[in-house]
C-alpha cells in the first residue's frame, strides 16, 4: 500500500475548509453515500491467488476506511502521504523505528509530552538509542547537540505542556546539515494553525486523539511526509507491527477531522479571552501562552501560525495553590488529554507529565494546563473565576 497518495496535490488550491470536508473520498459510486463507510471487514476477496480487489487483502494491512482518513488528513497538512495508527505513541514508535538504528542519536526538546519522553528514555535507550536534550527555543543549543551519530531531531511546537516555540525553518536547516530527519509533533496546534512540512519538516506527527478527532472518543495517530522512501518504511512498520486504527476509529477521527476549522478558531477565540482575564489575576504568578506579545517565542509563533491556539498554561505560587485551582473548576474537567470540544484543566507534574520527574523535562509544580474548549465563554470565565478565587 505504499504507493497510495493524498488529493493533497489536486485539492491544494482549495481552501482548508473544503479540504477537510472533502479530501480523501468522494460519494460512493454505488449508492451516492455521502459519508465514508465504515467497512467492518478483517479480510478482503480475491479475485484469483495475489488478484486483489482495489488493493486490499488483509486489514491490518489495509482498509478502505482507513484509506480515506489517511488521504484526508495528508491533504490538512499539504503533505503527500499519510500513515495512521492506533494511538499518537503509536505513531510516535512507528516513527522513530523506522529512523533509528542501534547507535544512532537523536535530539529532544526540553519541554515535550510526557509519554514520548518515556518512550524515548526507557524504552529505545535499551537498544542502543542515545538522545540529548535541548531547549526547542534555543537554535545553538540545538546545534550544538547534534553528533556524527545524530540520525534524527524531534520537536513539538508549541511545546507540551510549557508552550515554547520552536523555529521549524531554522531547525530544519539544522536537521538538514546534519543529514538527520527532522520530524514534528504538530498535535497542538493542528494543520488549521501550521504546516511544518512547508516550513521544512520531513515529517508531521499528529495524536490524532487531540484536535484533528476534536470530541474525545476516540484514540489515533498519524504521520505525514512527502518523502516516498520514508512513507514506505512507515507502510512497512504500519502493517508489520499492527498499530492501526480500526474502521469505527478511522470513521470518527475523519468525522472530527472536517469541522476542524469551525472548532479552532472557536478554541483559539476562547483561549484569546481567557488569556486576558488570567493575566490579570492576583492568583495566576505568569501565563504562557504563545500570543502574548512578551511570550519569548511570540515572534517566530506569528511568523510560522495562522494563530496561537486553544491550549494554555498557567503557573501558581505554588504546588498546592495549583491542586486546589485543578480541584475546584466545574466545567473545566480533570482529566488528561486535550484538544476536545470540552474544556479540560490537569496538573502536568502529576498526571501527563509524571515520567518526566527527576529529568531534564520534569516539569514545575505549580504549573497547571488548560485545554481551552468551545462552551461560551462566559461561563468559562464564571468558572475560572470562582475556582481562583
Amino acid at each position: 500500500m505504499s504507493e497510495r497518495k493524498s488529493t493533497a496535490d489536486e485539492g491544494s488550491t482549495q481552501g482548508f475548509a473544503t479540504r477537510a470536508i472533502h479530501a480523501g473520498y468522494e460519494p460512493n459510486a454505488e449508492n451516492g453515500a455521502v459519508n465514508v463507510p465504515i467497512y467492518a471487514s478483517s479480510t478482503f476477496a480475491q479475485d484469483g491467488v495475489g488478484g486483489m480487489r482495489g488493493g486490499y487483502e488483509y486489514a491490518r494491512t489495509g482498509n478502505p476506511t482507513r484509506a480515506a482518513l489517511e488521504a484526508n488528513l495528508a491533504a490538512l497538512e499539504n503533505g503527500t502521504y499519510g500513515r495512521a495508527y492506533s494511538s499518537g505513541m503509536a505513531a510516535t514508535d512507528c516513527a522513530l523505528r523506522s529512523i533509528l538504528r542501534p547507535g544512532d542519536h537523536l535530539v529532544i526538546p526540553d519541554d515535550a509530552y510526557g509519554g514520548t519522553f518515556r518512550l524515548i528514555d526507557k524504552v529505545f535507550t535499551q537498544w542502543g538509542i542515545s538522545y540529548t536534550v535541548a531547549a526547542v527555543n534555543d537554535l545553538d543549543a540545538i546545534r550544538a547537540a547534534v553528533t556524527p551519530a545524530t540520525k534524527a531531531i524531534w520537536i513539538e511546537t508549541p511545546t507540551n505542556p510549557l508552550l515554547n516555540v520552536g523555529d521549524v525553518t531554522a531547525i530544519a536547516e539544522i536537521a538538514h546539515e546534519a543529514s538527520a530527519t527532522f520530524v514534528v509533533d504538530n498535535t497542538f496546534a493542528s494543520p488549521y494553525l501550521q504546516q511544518p512540512l512547508a516550513l521544512g519538516a520531513d515529517v508531521v506527527l499528529h495524536s490524532t486523539t487531540k484536535y484533528l478527532g476534536g470530541h474525545s472518543d476516540v484514540v489515533g495517530g498519524v504521520l505525514v511526509t512527502d518523502d516516498e522512501e520514508l512513507d514506505a518504511k512507515f507502510a512497512f512498520l504500519q502493517n508489520g507491527s499492527g498499530g492501526v486504527p480500526g474502521p469505527f476509529d478511522a470513521y470518527l477521527t475523519m468525522r472530527g477531522a472536517k469541522t476542524l476549522a469551525v472548532r479552532m478558531d472557536k478554541h483559539c477565540d476562547n483561549a484569546e479571552a481567557i488569556v486576558d482575564f488570567l493575566q490579570g489575576h492576583p492568583a495566576i504568578s505568569s501565563v504562557l501562552y504563545p500570543g502574548l506579545p512578551g511570550h519569548p517565542g511570540h515572534e517566530v509563533a506569528a511568523r510560522q501560525m495562522t494563530r496561537f491556539g486553544g491550549m494554555v498554561s498557567v503557573r501558581l505560587k505554588d504546588e498546592q495553590s495549583a491542586l486546589d485551582f485543578c480541584a475546584r473548576t466545574e466545567l473545566f474537567t480533570l482529566a488528561e488529554s486535550l484538544g476536545g470540544i470540552e474544556s479540560l484543566i490537569e496538573h502536568p507534574g502529576a498526571m501527563t507529565h509524571a515520567s518526566t520527574a527527576g529529568s531534564l523535562l520534569e516539569v514545575p509544580a505549580d504549573l497547571v494546563r488548560l485545554s481551552v474548549g468551545i462552551e461560551d465563554l462566559t461561563d468559562l470565565l464564571a468558572d475560572l473565576d470562582q475556582a481562583l478565587a
